[in-house]
């Protein structure tokens, strides 16, 4: 069982390096490119069997950018992305095919991620037939049992995309992600579009999977709630790039970024009575075509100091498997909250 081994043993699914996904900006008659919107500006992460890592962050930071680069439905400005220890970064779309078994998607929106034109056995089963992996009675049988895991009756293959709740939507994309037995499995906000009770439903049904399957997942999300409830390890991202990588008790319970500090201290309690402190973020976030030279999150620091603004900072392992991109949380510094003096 992949349960069983510790998970610094487990073999390493998805490694990315120096990820950069820059869109050009056009302006004019002739459309002439007149700047860069840096999107995803060198990020890397590494994602074991059976882990999950979440991405967390504002909108706009470029979480969604990274899931589908990775997913190479968005073409890489430069940086590596290796699935089960192949470079896929720059294959062509021939070469590319014989990965894409390895690695598949579920979107944000169950609304508009299906066909509404085909049915839902046909939606499940068009992986299926894309690979030649089965036919005839197998192809029927796998489809049945798709459904039946992922918690949808076997009849409902019938039935079209309308007739489903927004639940069971999601549902079968992620059987239509299931089929050609993946061991990646990327989920860009899978649950924001549905009912909190709902929510709850599909994150159990991906964790039951991922202990059945020993799947990998990228899962996207800005609900530090969901973040808490899934992912193994935490990275937080602000303006493209990665700022904190944690694991969930460490990043929740020890936060060492001034970014996910307050992150975090804007996320509701269930308990009303419960006080904490806030830290209140000045001003909004920069445009993404002209970031802030240094550390990105400089301009809304309240820590930050000269050297913030001209020079960025790495992301260094501070503590075991604890990686934060500051100047002030030097390796084997203090871990408790910064000094409001500094």
């Amino acid at each position: 069982m992949t349960n069983s081994i510790p998970m610094s043993e487990r073999e390493t699914v998805l490694q990315v390096k120096g990820l950069k996904k820059h869109f050009p900006v056009h302006r004019g008659v002739l459309s002439r490119v007149v700047g860069q919107v840096y999107a995803v500006d060198g990020v890397s992460f590494t994602i074991r069997q059976g882990e999950t890592l979440c991405l967390v962050g504002e909108s706009g930071c470029g979480k969604s950018t990274v899931a589908k680069t990775v997913m190479r439905l968005l073409e890489p400005t430069a940086g590596t992305i290796e699935v089960n220890g192949v470079d896929i970064s720059d294959l062509s779309e021939s070469k590319l095919r014989a990965h894409r078994r390895q690695m598949q998607i579920v979107f944000q929106d169950p609304y508009s991620s299906l066909n509404p034109r085909l049915s839902a056995g046909a939606i499940v089963s068009e992986p299926l037939t894309n690979f030649d992996l089965a036919t005839g009675a197998a192809l029927a049988e796998r489809i049945a049992e798709l459904f039946e895991r992922v918690g949808l009756r076997p009849e409902a293959a019938a039935k079209y995309p309308h007739e489903f709740s927004g639940g069971q939507r999601q549902r079968l994309g992620i059987a239509r992600a299931l089929a050609v037995n993946p061991s990646l499995i990327v989920a860009d906000e899978p649950v924001s579009a549905l009912d909190v009770s709902v929510q709850a439903q599909v994150l159990n049904l991906l964790i039951d999977l991922q202990e059945d399957l020993g799947l990998a997942y990228l899962f996207v999300s800005h609900d530090l709630g969901v973040v808490e409830h899934i992912g193994h390890r935490i990275a937080v991202m602000y303006l493209g790039r990665i700022v904190e990588t944690a694991d969930n008790a460490d990043l929740f319970g020890t936060p060492l970024h001034p970014y996910t500090e307050a992150l975090l201290a804007a996320a509701p309690l269930p308990d009303p009575t419960i006080k904490r402190e806030r830290l209140i973020l000045q001003g909004d976030v920069p445009s993404p075509v002209r970031p802030p030279p240094g550390c990105h999150f400089h301009t809304r620091c309240p820590y930050a100091v000269d050297r913030c603004r001209s020079e960025t900072p790495p992301l260094a392992e501070v503590a075991p498997d604890h990686w934060v991109a500051c100047h002030l949380r030097p390796v084997g510094g203090p871990f408790g909250p910064l000094s409001r003096t500094i």
